[in-house]
């Protein structure tokens, strides 16, 4: 938690990338699933976004995801401002070597997850890529909810 947190406030994670349409948009899904199947709706906020929004989610996204039962048709990339990176506990980035985030305050856990870009990927990568991505998503949630 951030230093002015207090133990009822929620833990706020971040997930963002450029474009905020694959990569982030991905973990985004699996996030809220985590969230939800560990009960942990109230304990968790989940913000996503980029620092130079698409006009939509990628249709290669679209259709990986759709395939484990995720419907990302309807998401609308957005903006994601230092503030609000600036507000969470925790940010993954997905190696995207022109996002910046020098200027997120030292408290805030930032990963870099170096994840390769699923635009104009063929399924099978963009697959390898969303299954990466699951079990990154998974593990940082065992991280924050130890035994649970």
């Amino acid at each position: 938690m951030t230093s002015d947190s207090t133990p009822t406030d929620p833990v706020r994670i971040a997930f963002i990338c450029v474009q905020n349409a694959g990569r982030s948009q991905m973990s985004t899904a699996f996030a809220e699933r985590e969230r939800e199947r560990r009960g942990l709706e109230d304990r968790i906020e989940i913000l996503t976004g980029g620092t130079d929004p698409a006009d939509g989610v990628h249709d290669e996204v679209v259709k990986v995801m759709t395939e484990v039962g995720f419907d990302l048709s309807d998401r609308t990339p957005r903006a994601i401002t230092i503030e609000e990176l600036n507000a969470c506990d925790h940010v993954a980035t997905m190696g995207c070597s022109t996002l910046d985030v020098g200027a997120v305050d030292d408290s805030v856990d930032v990963r870099d997850w170096a994840l390769s870009d699923p635009d104009g990927g063929d399924p099978e990568q963009v697959r390898g890529i969303r299954d990466e991505i699951e079990r990154r998503v998974v593990a940082l949630f065992d991280d924050l909810t130890p035994g649970g």
